[in-house]
């Protein structure tokens, strides 16, 4: 620091510090903010923060080319410790025995450091995190002639289009949302003032993040980011908590801070593709407290047995949509269900006539009996395709987080060595969803799309043409 408490010091990073009679502990999520002398912009750690130190940025200031170290529990707003090509300075401890890369770049800064007969090359400049642009989605990555691998929907079938379709006399009035409702309500085993139709599972987050205000909301993430945007827009608090690769990507009800009284998560997760336990996620129910869970991707859960619509829906929310299982995005299908007193609230803030007709008509088709024995059939095929992809990707050296039970997985792809994994396998003739839009995630990841075998296989062959083997 360039002083103390007064005295002055050997000033080699922009500081002023004093002490302070508080204590600062706890553990900490963190990502990279900057590259520096052990850190590439994007990593994540766990750390732990025990010091009674306050600082003062000097950043700025003639010789102070330095940057933000830290981005603190993976969230935009709170910065620690500054950092360069040289340096990095940090109350942040980080055991290297965890991250031995940040070891290995040590190591090597200093070998560098002594072959270069003692001096030390000017940094650049810093290089800054870019915030995830939460409004991607896969549909941004097709493109004429790739194989669609980026989004997550089936081509419809044809009963359910002939179903819609007959009714096409009806368009001309006003949708009238009490059959679905009931159907709907009817086949998950609820009643009908537990299930409010919505027009997808995005126009529920909008409506639940509008009827419920000034909520400090805690986004678990990596997810759909969507739910963010929704809360984002509508004024709340948001903050963000991180679940970990290292730790296959798994909830732990623990982590989620007690102040929050909204908390919204995915599952199974998108783009993880992991299936959380309905007995952690009970675990963050509490009064005062809602809880909002997206299972978009629960239908393709054959019995669905981490459905929290199975168990006590007080202070909580289900999201679900119906276009991905069968294959009807453009129709805007979906419902959101749980608490009947939040759903009393949400029925009086959804706007008129906001489901239409052809997608209240498909909503009765998928409750039906026939819709059912379709399921099934498909939820067989996406099941063995996906056993496929997934054997065939670990075998090939690239891992895929967890055990997914999603059309989709989760792929690390940090072998290939290329700075855009998404444009090297467009070069191929692929289309796949970066992943670098998600917080938590980086340019290392990809959601691929489970196909059939033979596309699977010719995209892994493409994977290893990209990494050069």
């Amino acid at each position: 620091c360039r002083t103390v408490g007064g005295p002055g010091m050997a000033g080699a990073v922009p500081l002023d510090a004093r002490m302070s009679p508080k204590l600062t502990v706890g553990y900490r999520d963190l990502v990279a903010a900057s590259r520096s002398v052990v850190t590439e912009p994007g990593e994540r750690v766990h750390s732990h923060e025990f010091h009674r130190t306050i600082t003062t940025s000097l950043r700025g200031t003639a010789g102070a080319d330095v940057a933000p170290a830290w981005l603190v529990d993976a969230g935009p707003g709170r910065t620690e410790g500054l950092a360069s090509a040289s340096v990095l300075a940090s109350y942040q401890h980080v055991h290297w025995a965890g991250y031995p890369q940040l070891a290995q770049r040590f190591a090597q800064a200093c070998a560098a450091f002594g072959n270069a007969g003692r001096s030390w090359q000017a940094p650049v400049g810093p290089q800054r995190l870019p915030a995830p642009d939460l409004r991607h989605h896969g549909d941004a990555q097709l493109r004429p002639g790739l194989v669609d691998l980026a989004v997550n929907v089936r081509r419809a079938p044809e009963w359910l289009l002939t179903a819609v379709a007959a009714r096409a006399d009806q368009w001309t009035g006003y949708p009238e949302s009490g059959a679905a409702r009931q159907a709907l309500a009817a086949r998950y085993g609820l009643e009908a003032g537990q299930l409010l139709p919505t027009a997808g599972a995005a126009d529920a987050f909008t409506l639940v993040a509008r009827t419920f205000p000034g909520r400090k909301v805690v986004i678990v993430h990596p997810q759909f980011t969507e739910p963010e945007v929704a809360w984002r827009t509508a004024g709340h608090q948001v903050r963000r908590s991180m679940l970990r690769a290292d730790e296959g990507f798994r909830l732990d009800a623990d982590r989620i801070g007690a102040d929050a009284d909204l908390v919204v998560l995915g599952n199974p997760t998108n783009p993880t593709g992991v299936l959380h336990p309905a007995a952690e996620i009970g675990r963050l129910v509490r009064p005062g407290r809602i809880v909002v869970v997206d299972e978009a991707f629960m239908d393709f859960v054959p019995g669905e047995p981490e459905s929290v619509l199975a168990g006590d829906l007080d202070g909580v929310l289900v999201t679900r949509s119906l276009t991905k299982l069968w294959g009807i995005a453009g129709l805007r299908a979906g419902f959101v269900a749980g608490d009947q007193t939040l759903i009393g609230e949400l029925a009086r803030h959804q706007e008129p006539w906001a489901v239409s007709t052809p997608a209240l008509d498909a909503m009765v088709a998928i409750a039906s009996g026939q819709a059912d024995r379709v399921a099934a059939r498909i939820l067989d095929e996406v099941a063995t395709e996906r056993a496929f992809l997934v054997d065939a990707l670990r075998a090939a050296g690239f891992p895929v987080a967890g055990e997914p039970r999603t059309p989709f997985v989760l792929v690390d792809v940090s072998s290939l060595g290329v700075a855009n994994p998404p444009e090297a396998l467009a070069a191929e003739g692929f289309a796949v969803r970066r992943c670098d839009t998600f917080p938590g995630l980086g340019p290392d990841w990809i959601r691929v799309s489970v196909p059939s075998e033979p596309i699977s296989a010719a995209l892994v062959e493409a994977l290893v043409r990209v990494r050069g083997d």
